[in-house]
């Protein structure tokens, strides 16, 4: 096997894990699941059925993704932190399959330990949610956002620095990447002519 997976861990039927992946202890992979290159799945992790992950992605312990979850390359979900699927639960009336709702993490963003993530809406690229954070809206891309509900509190840069928006010219101070602000009141990251 191109992957590692821990002898206490459960890996159903129709699932392709890529090269280099490793799944900790007492992790449970469900049907038709895809997980990209080098993934880490920790201890205690539930993927379940049809759920699609990307390439390099981090998932810390304690973690479920539900179906209806899609997590593209580079994500980073912290400690415990929650994704929902259903918007209305109840244990009366079971949600069919088609009921659920989804929820898109673009490449690069990160969750914090604890947050939760209210399920059909979008995480933007390279975003940052804080520990213990309720996220109950799309996020833009770039944004800071923690509290409960959640709130924009700044912009930080893929490299995971902190964006000073009030100058002219938006630049990382580590690596350099440009922004610039647009009409939305978003930012980008700036394209070089």
């Amino acid at each position: 096997m191109s992957y590692f997976v821990h002898e206490s861990s459960y890996i159903d039927n129709n699932v392709q894990i890529g090269e280099g992946t490793k799944i900790w202890h007492f992790s449970h992979v469900m049907s038709d699941v895809i997980i990209g290159e080098g993934c880490i799945l920790g201890q205690n992790v539930h993927i379940g059925p049809n759920v699609r992950i990307g390439k390099n992605v981090k998932i810390q312990n304690n973690v479920s993704l539900y179906e209806s979850v899609v997590l593209e390359d580079d994500v980073f979900c912290g400690p415990s932190m929650v994704f929902t699927n259903v918007d209305t639960p109840r244990s009366a009336y079971p949600r069919e399959n088609s009921e659920y709702l989804k929820t898109l993490v673009k490449r690069g963003a990160s969750i914090g330990a604890n947050a939760t993530i209210v399920c059909g809406i979008i995480l933007g690229e390279s975003c940052f949610i804080g520990a213990g954070s309720v996220v109950t809206k799309d996020v833009p891309d770039y944004a800071i956002i923690y509290g409960v509900p959640g709130r924009l509190k700044g912009w930080i840069c893929e490299c995971g620095r902190k964006l000073d928006v009030t100058k002219a010219e938006i630049v990382c101070d580590k690596c350099t990447q440009r922004y610039e602000l647009i009409d939305t009141g978003v930012i980008r990251k700036k394209v070089e002519i």
